[in-house]
């Protein structure tokens, strides 16, 4: 089976809602999608570091009991691992606080086996932070050069706003890299002072990639693609407990959808037809909405085992086609 391979910050979110702690969850952009494709059978690795401590030993637990590689885990000794607060508002989206005590970041990590069609994860701050951007630059080299797919979630929250000319290099650069690249309208307000998706498209992404996701929440989702596909999807109205892991899962039913339906980097180099991106976009939009009826940032048991299934019944058929 092909892999996933992610990288990305580790976190404990502790979830409060009306002023006090209701959950703590380990937790992370990249992380909560890779657990949920862990949990629905995929074979995948998580990149990243963590503190030697009590919080730190958890978070790499979690990770081996639902099925993904911590092999590629840094562990500082006098370190701790980072915690995130995370206040439910009336809608259940959640502000955010972040404790970290790491004396510098480091990523120190030997590169897992990726083979040509593997999927490599990568976004948010941690994606553009100037202090490991080498690591980082070299992993998504190493990466492209051995034929993987990337998926480039933006995820550049308001916090960093102050900081947008000093990371622009950074972030363009990973545009170049990513085959795909997917963003909330937040996320390029704040990077382009943008808001249309097709003015982000033509002004900012196209250049670099023509395979664009741009989501707007509970308002219908656009989507770009190769030979001029463009196309608006609806998104299902639902009563939430918590939207923390929403985009994050998003990412991992996007990847979980490549995997099933066998989309390769020449497929979406060359053009992926319509009925397959939507194919795709229905197992991207499932997971998010499976992960917005829990406080838990990843997809639950119950639809990962289910999701499991379908995997296995359609790459069965794969093998038996070819």
């Amino acid at each position: 089976m092909r892999k996933v391979i992610g990288i990305g910050e580790t976190v404990l979110d502790i979830i409060f809602k009306n002023e006090q702690p209701i959950a703590a969850v380990p937790g992370g952009s990249v992380f909560n999608g890779l657990i949920s494709l862990g949990r629905s059978g995929l074979n995948t690795t998580f990149i990243s570091e963590t503190g030697n401590d009590r919080v730190g030993r958890n978070i790499i637990q979690f990770l081996k009991d639902n099925h993904v590689d911590a092999s590629n885990i840094s562990v500082y000794p006098e370190t701790k691992s980072p915690v995130s607060l995370a206040f439910l508002n009336d809608q259940n989206d959640a502000e955010y606080v972040f404790y970290k005590d790491h004396p510098n970041d480091k990523l120190d990590f030997v590169c897992p086996d990726i083979q040509p069609d593997d999927i490599v994860m990568f976004g948010s701050y941690y994606a553009v932070n100037p202090v490991i951007r080498p690591q980082m630059q070299s992993f998504l080299e190493y990466a492209r050069s051995h034929g993987a797919i990337l998926y480039y979630d933006v995820n550049f929250r308001a916090s960093h706003r102050g900081e947008v000319v000093k990371l622009r290099a950074n972030i363009l650069e990973n545009l170049e890299y990513a085959d795909i690249v997917r963003g909330s309208k937040e996320d390029f307000e704040v990077m382009f002072n943008m808001t249309e998706a097709e003015t982000v498209y033509r002004s900012q992404i196209s250049f670099y990639t023509k395979n664009f996701i741009y989501t707007q929440g509970a308002d219908p989702l656009e989507v770009r693609g190769v030979g001029g596909l463009s196309k608006q999807y609806a998104v299902t109205p639902m009563d939430t407990v918590s939207t923390i892991g929403a985009g994050d899962n998003f990412n991992a039913g996007f990847v979980y959808g490549m995997v099933k339906y066998g989309i390769t980097r020449e497929m979406l180099e060359n053009g992926v037809s319509e009925s397959l991106w939507d194919q795709v976009i229905a197992e991207a939009q499932q997971f998010s909405a499976n992960v917005c009826q829990s406080i838990n940032n990843s997809v639950d048991l119950a639809f990962a085992a289910k999701k499991k299934q379908e995997m296995e019944v359609c790459l069965k058929e794969m093998e038996e086609n070819n």
